[in-house]
């Protein structure tokens, strides 16, 4: 490994950093590693070749991506893996499908998601196309090397390929829905769902209306994350033209956030319960897709999401499965427990039987059949009728990546008995601390996996009580950091 090697960490969802660190070299030897570690994997699986199988290289819409994504492809080829790679930027949930469709030896995908447009990224997919466990990301950080090509005689080839139309193909085969009667306001967020989301609708039968659906590289100017503060034009435009829905997709397309006439940006937990409560109901996704899988009606979520989902899988006699933060985690959970459906509070969502991983593309489609046969407003007031109000909020707390286990270790000693007036019931250590409360709420106190800070999250019944419990969260841990 060389020096240049240092800068490369993978995190929470692959290696992510600002274009001054992300450099051709250094995703080079992140190519390397990549075929390293396939080779290895097919050597001690019997293989007779070395370096046999196929891997699949996309990209999103930042402007460096295509070239990276080339970089890549390259380095596979050099050490004997044959490589495709789409002609155009594309969303990731799109090459995880292929991954596992296609039953190929892994993905790759060029993109910095939802960060703003001075990063890039990288993320690996495994076998399956589920996101890569911390086991294979540290076996890649070992691999890190300059590119080892083998003998010109070996190499394999790099096909363009179109990914994205058996994939469309099999969202329209899965979801059962007739839109002709719907109408959808769709923000690309000037990302890789454009061309891809707002035209799977369109098959289905919605009346779209698009909004930054054109490709800016620089997102414009702004970071295509789908969060309420991002999202007023796409809600304005729902309102304006008395659209049925609005739907966004983040910079590659794997999140989701729905926007609704009542309520404007739908809170990612409510959609999540609704959609899920919808599945259990039956009906609009086919889980027959001819691998024999047969899931239970269980479902997965982080610790961090709200337990109106475990109040909606108790109603309908199904298990839920707490897992940490980061959707590697969800994907490991999904497949352990023949899950249903798997989410996450901050918009990625995925169904088991079409791949383990964040698919905000095939669940716009999934979340636009559900709303017309049902409008979410109506969904989410009576999800709240039979379950009770719930709220959720979240806070930030400044903190060097270097002192968050030292804060872990020291609030582990300084839990109180009681936090914002109600006694401490029990705690949960899946990631960080989630302290449940006498008076049915809890906190969440855990470490980012992608910025240096604490996040510390509530849930409650009401705002106000919401409020309290994240000022007790922060004079929890300000003073650790």
């Amino acid at each position: 490994m060389t020096a240049d090697a240092d800068a490369i960490e993978f995190g929470t969802d692959g290696w992510r950093a600002t274009l001054d660190e992300f450099t051709e070299p250094r995703v080079r030897m992140v190519g390397q590693a990549v075929a390293t570690y396939l080779r290895e994997e097919a050597d001690s699986g019997g293989a007779d070749e070395e370096g046999t199988g196929t891997v699949a290289v996309g990209y999103d819409a930042r402007e460096t991506s295509r070239g990276f994504a080339e970089e890549l492809a390259r380095a596979l080829a050099a050490n004997g893996f044959d490589v495709l790679v789409p002609p155009r930027d594309c969303p990731t949930p799109v090459v995880a499908w292929t991954v596992r469709r296609r039953d190929l030896a892994g993905g790759l995908m060029v993109t910095a998601s939802h960060n703003p447009p001075e990063y890039n990224g990288v993320k690996f997919l495994p076998a399956g196309g589920a996101p890569a466990l911390p086991e294979v990301t540290d076996a890649l950080a070992d691999r890190l090397a300059e590119p080892d090509p083998l003998p010109e005689a070996q190499w394999g080839g790099v096909e363009e390929a179109d990914l994205v139309s058996p994939y469309t193909d099999r969202v329209l085969d899965a979801v059962d829905a007739d839109l002709s009667d719907l109408s959808v306001v769709y923000d690309a967020m000037h990302g890789s769902g454009r061309g891809v989301t707002d035209l799977l609708l369109e098959r289905a039968g919605a009346d779209v209306e698009r909004i930054r659906c054109d490709r800016d590289p620089e997102f414009g100017g702004d970071s295509p994350e789908p969060t309420a503060a991002h999202l007023g034009d796409l809600a304005d435009r729902v309102a304006e033209s008395d659209a049925d829905l609005g739907v966004a997709n983040d910079g590659d397309a794997d999140r989701i956030a729905v926007v609704t006439p009542d309520r404007g940006v739908l809170d990612p937990n409510l959609f999540f319960a609704a959609t899920y409560e919808a599945l259990l109901d039956g009906g609009f996704w086919s889980v027959d897709d001819g691998t024999g899988d047969d899931p239970t009606g269980d479902v997965v979520r982080t610790v961090s999401t709200s337990s109106i989902v475990d109040r909606v899988a108790e109603a309908g006699g199904q298990s839920v499965h707490e897992t940490a933060v980061g959707f590697k985690w969800v994907a490991q959970a999904m497949a352990e427990n023949d899950a249903l459906m798997g989410g996450e509070e901050s918009g990625g969502f995925g169904i088991t039987t079409h791949v383990r991983n964040k698919d905000g593309v095939a669940v716009a489609v999934l979340a636009a059949a559900v709303a017309a046969a049902e409008p979410y407003d109506d969904r989410v007031d009576g999800l709240l009728e039979r379950h009770g109000a719930i709220v959720q909020d979240r806070v930030s707390v400044d903190c060097p990546d270097e002192r968050k286990a030292p804060v872990l270790a020291d609030l582990e000693d300084a839990l109180p008995d009681e936090l914002a007036g109600s006694a401490v019931e029990d705690v949960s250590t899946v990631d960080g601390f989630k302290v449940f409360l006498a008076d049915g709420t809890w906190l969440l106190m855990r470490p980012s996996g992608t910025e240096p800070k604490l996040r510390v999250y509530a849930e409650a019944s009401s705002q106000e009580r919401v409020d309290e419990l994240l000022a007790a969260g922060r004079e929890l841990v300000e003073p650790l950091v």
